[in-house]
């Protein structure tokens, strides 16, 4: 594998599972050294574990801005620098109906999903922009371009997400850094196994339950989200920010099945006015 990030360092909250966790991998195969930030102590010494060198592990509540700034400080004094945040981490959160919608859960929702992105970016521009380089990236959601297909403090965090990248890139763009935000489609980990089979680690009864919704032939895996993310991070896309990158095998912007080129419409013909037909 290329080694596009050697000599650079990654920070990836909620990277102890998921999305997180195949971005931190992929980031460290890259060449990077890398920040594990998570709440999941265990799951992320693991991963760490799994890595060896050039990784660390930083248990980090992202809704509380304290543990965001230690988890950035840590990153420069443990590898001197920091070149890619990726504010990652996120849940489901708040769930039923609008008019019955608990405030503690909205609260907590707002504060992981949207509040801890705007720390992560903030602490991170912070240690960024006097070197003059850097990338952030975080994690938006179909849900926060398309309505009816999430929670609804879910979707509104995530549109948060999107706005959110696209004001920081407007302003960092000055100073050498960048800000794009990643749409993931459903992509097969623990969230969408809870959620598709209410057993989080059942990842096999929840790649099944997904193909019913797959637009191709195969589940979305982390390692897409991954892929996209290093794109994104590296030399590679320099000329890229302030974009919402869709990696969702066309879910947000092309979900239909194009029926008018199959089945009777398989042949060319044209269509006109008063059922007239050539």
């Amino acid at each position: 594998m290329s080694q596009r990030f050697e000599g650079r360092t990654a920070l990836v909250t909620g990277a102890a599972s998921g999305i997180g966790r195949a971005s931190a991998r992929r980031f460290h195969a890259e060449g990077a050294s890398v920040v594990i930030a998570d709440v999941q102590e265990d799951a992320g010494a693991a991963v760490v574990d799994e890595l060896g060198d050039r990784a660390v592990f930083v248990r980090t509540d992202v809704s509380d801005e304290s543990s965001v700034a230690a988890a950035v400080d840590a990153a420069v004094a443990t590898f001197g620098r920091l070149d890619v945040l990726y504010a990652n981490a996120g849940v489901m959160g708040a769930l039923g109906p609008i008019s019955k919608l608990r405030a503690e859960d909205i609260e907590s929702t707002i504060a992981i999903n949207l509040r801890g992105a705007i720390y992560s970016m903030k602490h991170a521009v912070r240690v960024m922009q006097p070197r003059g380089s850097g990338v952030i990236l975080a994690t938006a959601s179909p849900a926060g371009l398309v309505g009816g297909v999430g929670p609804h403090v879910y979707s509104a965090t995530k549109a948060g997400i999107i706005g959110l990248c696209q004001s920081v890139a407007a302003e960092i763009r000055p100073y050498g850094l960048r800000a794009n935000a990643i749409v993931p489609g459903s992509i097969l980990s623990q969230m969408t196994a809870d959620i598709s089979t209410g057993q989080v680690k059942d990842l096999d009864a929840a790649s099944v339950a997904l193909k019913d919704s797959d637009l191709l032939d195969r589940n979305g895996l982390p390692e897409d989200i991954a892929a996209a993310a290093a794109f994104l991070a590296s030399d590679d896309a320099q000329f890229v920010t302030g974009s919402t990158f869709n990696v969702d095998a066309g879910y947000t912007h092309a979900p239909g099945d194009s029926p008018f080129a199959r089945g009777e419409w398989a042949e060319p013909m044209g269509m006109y006015e008063g059922g007239r037909h050539s």
